[in-house]
């Protein structure tokens, strides 16, 4: 059944720059273009800004990018009360750990220094559009539907939900339309830190004080049963606190992240393997007898959803081979082809495959179909290999700011988004510092 009515919507804002979304990617797109001197409002459909990095409870950050980018700036913000914090790398590169509440204040302070205008719990619901341009959107507040009209917008979704509304065509997934599995990290306390090991990954070598391999281990106790069904490796990250781990364990494979019935089990699923998961430390792993939860996410970590058509798609050979271009508006992009198993557990290909640093074009990030609007975070155009390296938030606050840099100057210039080109934006971009 379809049930047609027509409303009268006040607007109530009207902007140059609308970002769409206040996780990483939006809030580098949101600074980044009200450095170049235009207004930006930033739309949030939660309560607070930071997207997985804060309300996620995802940590650490991963990936990595040239140097000069806003992402040096906002892990020094993030990073300010723990300077002599241990360094942590491994397979996986990097580890820059987040105090996810801290970083809260720290990241809307941010919006605030740069003469963002924030706008909490207002989500998205519609999108204005004619001539293929965006007029405005539709947001819903608790005062009801309200518009914004905006000369540029950055879809910083994640799920490329401006994009979808405004019509542009997408990919969803591998070839056979599933996705990677949805997980709920969380926190535990009160652990030994004097026995307790940590493990980024099902590639980690990290054994037990009998010589097993934990993730031998693992395996072993998700196929007996132990472990909830496909969670067949514990993640567990150091934090900036002694006593801590973060955990990246729960998992639910099939689960279309687009679709409310589809969140909800999968919320229900994954808040009980919280406890199993927290009890499996306690009975197996030494160090952990007495771990508890003491933070969990707030919502929940959807990994991949819409990969939106662009004027150019990041490619499987761009990061298998490390390509470079001379458009490129993000540099040296890197972090492995890491799919979790759409269908199982572990990893798809048996175990992440290494990539090599690869440069993002400034196509990727222009929605076929679209004038004014710019891509950013990991609703950009790539392949489902390609999107499993740039997907994570060090690859996305790139992203995120060479697409707000790209609106303001579009504005400023008075020309469309593609009629700017690559080398503006690059322009812009190597005067701050960053390295191309």
């Amino acid at each position: 059944m379809i049930y047609n009515y027509a409303k009268n919507i006040e607007v109530i804002e009207e902007t140059d720059v609308l970002v769409v979304g206040g996780g990483p990617a939006g809030i580098a797109a949101a600074v980044a273009s009200s450095r170049v001197g235009v207004k930006v409002i930033l739309a949030e459909r939660f309560g607070a800004v930071g997207g997985n990095l804060t309300l996620g409870n995802v940590s650490p950050i991963l990936g990595k990018v040239s140097e000069g980018t806003i992402y040096d700036e906002i892990v020094s913000l993030l990073s300010e009360k723990h300077k002599d914090e241990e360094k942590v790398e491994t397979r996986n590169g990097k580890e820059i750990h987040i105090d996810a509440e801290e970083a809260k204040g720290i990241l809307i302070k941010f919006l605030k220094d740069n003469n963002v205008s924030v706008m909490l719990q207002s989500a998205l619901a519609d999108v204005i559009t004619e001539n293929e341009e965006i007029k405005g959107v539709i947001l819903t507040t608790h005062m009801g539907l309200k518009a914004v009209m905006a000369k540029r917008v950055v879809d910083a979704t994640g799920d490329g939900i401006v994009a979808y509304l405004s019509g542009c065509e997408y990919e969803m997934g591998r070839d056979d339309g599933l996705t990677q599995p949805v997980t709920l990290e969380f926190t535990v306390g009160n652990v030994d830190e004097s026995r307790a090991i940590m493990c980024f990954g099902g590639s980690d070598p990290v054994t037990l004080p009998d010589g097993r391999k934990y993730s031998d281990f693992c395996k072993e106790c998700e196929a007996k049963g132990i472990l909830p069904e496909n969670v067949s490796i514990v993640r567990l990250h150091k934090t900036f606190y002694k006593g801590e781990r973060n955990v990246n364990a729960t998992q639910m494979n099939e689960i279309n992240g687009l679709k409310y019935e589809d969140l909800y089990k999968a919320e229900v699923t994954l808040r009980n393997q919280i406890e199993r998961v927290i009890d499996f430390l306690r009975k197996y792993i030494p160090g952990y007898e007495n771990c508890m939860l003491k933070t969990s996410a707030s919502t929940l970590g959807v990994r991949e959803t819409r990969r939106i058509k662009g004027e150019y798609q990041v490619c499987d050979s761009d990061v298998e081979n490390g390509n470079h271009y001379d458009d490129a508006i993000v540099h040296d992009a890197w972090f492995l082809i890491d799919i979790h198993n759409p269908k199982g557990g572990g990893q798809a290909e048996g175990r992440s495959k290494m990539a090599k640093p690869y440069d993002i074009r400034y196509g990727a990030l222009l929605p076929v179909g679209i004038r004014n609007l710019i891509l950013s975070g990991r609703c950009i155009s790539g392949t489902h290999r390609a999107h499993a390296s740039y997907r994570v938030m060090a690859i996305c606050m790139a992203t995120g700011e060479a697409a707000g840099i790209a609106a303001a100057l579009s504005i400023k210039e008075n020309v469309t988004l593609k009629e700017l080109g690559a080398e503006k934006v690059r322009e812009a971009l190597t005067k701050k510092g960053v390295v191309l």
